[in-house]
């Protein structure tokens, strides 16, 4: 009886669930619906319109250029590697205090006198 229990109160938070999904998605696709869509009539110039296709070019000449243009990767590697240790390098000057020890303790005691 306890487990038929369950499984009713199971099934029941499930449909729940599955209603509130189908109604958020409706309200979603509602809302949506009700965008305004752009105008796009008259927006492309007669020129572009009366303009001949583009002329198709050979893919063997790409292909080519692209090894002839392609990086050598240790010399990649190499300037990630001098970037990376510049940045780690900047990284602690920053973490680094302002202002040094002695001028913090000059300060420190300028403070109090000023309290004082």
């Amino acid at each position: 009886m306890r487990v038929a229990a369950q499984s009713r109160i199971i099934r029941g938070m499930v449909l729940r669930s599955s209603v509130r999904l189908v109604l958020a998605c409706g309200l979603a696709l509602s809302a949506v619906a009700c965008a305004q869509f752009p105008a796009l009539d008259g927006t492309v110039p007669a020129n572009a319109e009366a303009a001949d296709y583009p002329a198709l070019v050979p893919l063997e000449p790409l292909l080519a250029n692209i090894d002839a243009t392609s990086t050598d990767a240790q010399a990649t590697t190499g300037a990630i590697n001098a970037r990376v240790a510049r940045l780690k390098s900047r990284a602690d000057r920053l973490r680094r205090g302002v202002v040094d020890s002695q001028t913090r303790s000059r300060m420190t005691t300028g403070v109090a006198r000023a309290d004082g």
